[in-house]
């Protein structure tokens, strides 16, 4: 039996309410007025905006053998917004 390379896949459910929550945070209009701050040369402030989200689904690691395993977490994401820009997802955490 020729040996396979190994590789992890993750599947979400519920991929639907889990984009709209990221993209309802990206859209937020708030301004804290942070980003207006005054900087140094070649630096920016950055306002910044996180949502907790709960997200299940299957990691799925292959390779000779198959092995599936469901999860259950919550994932932290955050974006940022510099002056006068949107917001922008920058990452993505799990909080487990």
């Amino acid at each position: 039996m020729k040996n396979q390379l190994p590789a992890i896949t993750a599947t979400l459910q519920d991929l639907t309410m889990l984009k709209n929550l990221v993209e309802e945070l990206a859209g937020w209009r708030y301004d804290s007025g942070y980003a207006a701050e005054k900087t140094p040369p070649g630096w920016n402030a950055i306002d910044t905006s996180s949502i907790e989200v709960y997200v299940s689904g299957d990691v799925c690691f292959s390779g000779n053998d198959r092995i599936v395993i469901p999860f259950n977490t919550n994932f932290l994401f955050t974006c940022t917004k510099k002056r006068n820009d949107n917001y922008t997802l920058c990452w993505a955490t799990s909080l487990s």
